[in-house]
């Protein structure tokens, strides 16, 4: 019954985000002539998705529903196409970066070692998974494995690596780009 019940509330949430997505406002005629011509710098668009998104992100700091929404018409493919790929690949934001990124290892031996105290205490000091703060400063994110694996559990902010973290560091090293 609870497995229904989630699926049902799981369902809703798909719902309201596809009514979301069908009133979305247009992007400005600035950013349609942007979009246009990244679309145009491709010799095949619809094989080169990752690559026009890429770009686009790369022009607006994040991939915007809105901007989205534009490229499925310009090139051709499904919304849920492009939001598919944006949300499988870690390296796509749906929200504008902060200033900071912090990125939490979750791999088997940052896991073992207490990765998710980590997100748990970020998120308790209003650093939400996947999102950003609302002062824009960091923005949180997840990935596999950064390689560091007898440094575990492992941090980066920005290009500086952190390891061994315990939560009672957190605020230390935050206060470094604050």
């Amino acid at each position: 019954m609870a497995q229904i019940t989630k699926g049902v509330e799981r369902l809703s949430e798909v719902i309201e985000k596809d009514k979301d997505v069908r009133e979305m406002k247009e992007p400005t005629c600035e950013d349609k002539r942007i979009i246009d011509r990244i679309v145009e710098s491709v010799e095949n668009p619809k094989e080169e998705k990752i690559r026009i998104m890429q770009l686009t992100q790369e022009a607006f700091k994040s991939l915007s529903n809105e901007h989205m929404r534009y490229l499925t018409k310009k090139i051709g493919v499904s919304y849920s196409d492009l939001f598919g790929i944006a949300t499988f690949y870690h390296f796509f934001n749906l929200v504008p970066p902060g200033k900071h990124t912090i990125t939490v290892c979750q791999g088997t031996a940052c896991h073992v070692k207490g990765s998710e105290r980590i997100i748990s205490k970020l998120e308790t000091l209003g650093i939400e998974m996947n999102g950003t703060t609302k002062d824009n400063r960091f923005s949180l994110k997840s990935v596999r494995c950064l390689g560091c694996c007898g440094l575990s559990p492992v941090m980066t902010v920005d290009e500086e690596t952190f390891g061994r973290v315990r939560t009672s560091q957190l605020d230390g090293i935050l206060k470094k780009y604050v």
